[in-house]
C-alpha cells in the first residue's frame, strides 16, 4: 500500500496545518521507491567586479594604486574571475548557483545592480569604490569581498577596503553590511568554505521542524527554548501531539499491507553484513512501522527536521518500541531527526548538519579528564559520513531496557566536530576530537570515546548547556562563520 492510500484511509494528514495535509494527500505514490530526503537550499550568488577607467595625465597623479585601468585588462579579469568561479562550482560539495557575472564601474550602474534573486554578493573590488561597494552591500543579504594580492592583477581595495570601507576613514568599525572576517584575499579555498557556511546559515535559518510531543528544553530556561529558536533562527515548529500519534498508530496496527512492508525492510536491514539483532524482532518490527509514520509527518510538512519529546517514557506505551531505531533509520536516509525535542541544542544539530552535508550525533557529554571525553545517546545514525554503513548492534534502549535502539561502533581514528549550546541560546562552544574508542559501558547505548584536540582544562570551564553535537569532519571555521553571522556568540577550545 502506498503512505498516500494509507493516509488517505487513516485521516492521519489531519494532523498538521490544512496546507500540509492538502500537501500530503496530493504525493506521489512512494511505495515502490527508496525515500529520498529533501535535498539542501541552492545558495544563489551573484558576483560583481568593480572597475575604474584611468588615462594618463601630464605631470599630475592620474591613478590609484592597482592595474586594471583599462578596458582590455578589466576584460582580462572578467575571463579569470568567470574561471575561477567554474572552479568553484565543480569543487562545491554543497548546492551552489553563480548568477552571470556583473562588470561595474560607476555609482550609477551599481545602484540598478542589487535587484536580482541572490542571497549572497561577491564583490571583486579592483577599484578605488567604497560607495559603489556601498551601494552593492545590501542590508538584507550577505556580502562578501574578494581582493588580488598575489593571484593577478593587484586590486586598489587590498590596500584601502579597511580604511575606506570597513572603518569609513575612522579607528573603529562602522561598516554595518561586511565585517573583515567578509574579505578574501587571494584564496579560492578561503572563498569557497565562507560560500560553504552560508548555504548551511541558509537552510538552517526559518527551519520547518515537526515536533511530536512536547517542546521544550533540557536545562534551564527549557519552557522557553522553542519560542527562543523561533526568534534567533525563525524555526516554523509544527507540533503533533501524542493524541494525533497514538490515533495514527492505531490505524497503521490494523493495516496488514503497511505491517508486512515495514517487516519486509526490517528483515532487509537485518540483512546487511555489520547489523546484528540482539533484542526482540518485534520491538524492530514496530520500529520500521514507527518509521513509515514519522516519515509521512516530515512529507506532510514538506520539511525534512524531525524530533520527538518524551521519547523516554510516553511513546513506548502508544508504539510499543522506541523512537530510537526509527530516528536512526532516518537521519541514515538523509532527513535530520532528533530526540528529546530539546530545542536549546536542536539549533546547533541543524547548523552542523547543514553545514557538513552529513548526519549528526546528538549525546549526553561527559567530565573532560585525562585529554579525552565520552559522548553518548541511544540514538545515533550509522551512516555517520552519508554514505558508509558502520557496525550496529540492535539493543534495547538502556533506561527502559525495552524496545529497539542502536549501538552504532563510529570509526576509531575518525576526526569530529564537537558543537556544545548554551542553557539560555546565546552561545556555542565548539571544538575538534579524534574518536579513540566505542565501548559499551552500561549507559546510553552508542558511545564514543573522544580525544580532545585542545585545551582540555579549559573545555572544562567552559562546558555549558547539556546536550552536544558531533558529526564527522572538521567544521568549525565554517560553523564559527555561520554562528557569528546568527548574531550568535562562540568560543572555540
Amino acid at each position: 500500500m502506498s503512505r498516500r492510500t494509507f493516509l488517505a484511509q487513516t485521516g492521519g494528514a489531519s494532523v498538521l496545518a490544512p496546507a500540509a495535509a492538502t500537501a500530503l494527500l496530493g504525493s506521489p505514490n512512494l511505495s515502490n521507491v527508496d525515500p529520498v530526503a529533501p535535498k539542501r537550499q541552492t545558495l544563489r550568488v551573484q558576483p560583481v567586479f568593480i572597475y575604474s577607467e584611468k588615462h594618463p595625465k601630464a605631470a599630475t597623479s592620474w591613478r590609484w594604486s592597482a592595474e586594471i585601468y583599462d578596458e582590455a585588462s578589466a576584460a582580462e579579469e572578467v575571463k579569470r574571475i568567470s574561471q575561477e568561479l567554474k572552479a568553484i562550482q565543480s569543487r562545491a560539495d554543497f548546492p551552489i548557483e553563480f548568477k552571470p557575472l556583473i562588470s561595474i564601474k560607476s555609482l550609477e550602474q551599481a545602484q540598478g545592480a542589487t535587484s536580482g534573486d541572490y542571497d549572497a554578493m561577491i564583490l571583486y573590488a579592483a577599484a578605488r569604490s567604497p560607495e559603489v561597494m556601498e551601494a552593492l552591500a545590501r542590508e538584507d543579504r550577505w556580502n562578501l569581498a574578494f581582493l588580488r594580492h598575489k593571484s593577478g592583477p593587484i586590486y586598489y581595495m587590498y590596500i584601502g577596503i579597511h580604511g575606506h570601507f570597513l572603518r569609513k576613514r575612522q579607528d573603529h568599525f562602522c561598516q554595518t553590511r561586511m565585517e573583515s572576517t567578509d574579505v578574501v584575499v587571494d584564496s579560492q579555498d578561503d572563498l569557497l568554505w565562507r560560500l560553504r557556511s552560508l548555504c548551511g546559515l541558509k537552510n538552517t535559518l526559518g527551519k520547518r521542524i515537526v515536533n511530536i510531543g512536547p517542546s521544550g528544553g533540557w536545562g534551564a530556561g527549557g519552557r522557553e527554548a522553542p519560542q527562543r529558536a523561533q526568534e534567533s533562527w525563525g524555526f516554523d515548529i509544527q507540533n503533533v501531539s501524542y493524541e494525533q500519534l497514538t490515533q495514527r498508530i492505531r490505524s497503521a496496527n490494523e493495516d496488514r499491507p503497511l505491517i508486512d512492508r515495514s517487516r519486509m525492510l526490517a528483515r532487509e536491514y537485518l540483512a546487511k553484513k555489520e547489523v546484528h539483532l540482539e533484542t526482540s524482532l518485534e520491538f524492530l518490527d514496530k520500529a520500521f512501522l514507527l518509521t513509515e509514520i514519522f516519515r509521512d509527518y516530515l512529507t506532510a510538512a514538506k520539511t525534512d527536521t524531525l524530533t520527538i519529546g518524551s521519547c523516554m517514557h510516553a511513546v513506548m506505551p502508544v508504539s510499543e518500541t522506541t523512537a530510537c531505531m526509527p530516528l536512526s533509520l532516518l537521519n541514515d536516509e538523509g532527513y535530520l531527526a532528533l530526540c528529546e525535542a530539546d530545542f536549546q541544542s536542536i539549533p546547533a544539530g541543524v547548523l552542523l548538519h547543514y553545514v557538513s552535508g552529513k548526519p549528526v550525533f546528538m549525546g549526553n557529554g561527559s567530565f573532560p579528564y585525562a585529554g579525552e571525553v565520552l559522548l553518548s545517546h541511544c540514538t545515533a545514525p550509522s551512516r555517520m559520513d552519508g554514505h558508509h554503513d558502520e557496525p550496529v548492534r540492535i539493543v534495547t534502549h538502556y533506561e527502559s531496557d525495552f524496545g529497539a535502539a542502536p549501538k552504532v561502533d563510529m570509526r576509531t581514528g575518525q576526526e569530529v566536530t564537537v558543537l556544545d549550546p548554551d542553557f539560555a541560546g546565546k552561545r556555542i562552544l565548539g571544538f575538534r576530537g579524534e574518536i579513540t574508542g566505542a565501548p559499551f559501558y552500561p549507559m546510553c547505548r552508542t558511545q564514543l570515546e573522544i580525544a580532545v584536540k585542545g585545551d582540555i582544562v579549559k573545555l572544562r570551564e567552559k562546558l555549558q548547556g547539556w546536550h552536544w553535537m558531533l558529526c564527522y569532519g572538521d567544521h568549525l571555521r565554517e560553523i564559527e562563520y555561520a554562528v557569528r553571522k546568527a548574531g550568535l556568540d562562540w568560543e572555540q577550545i
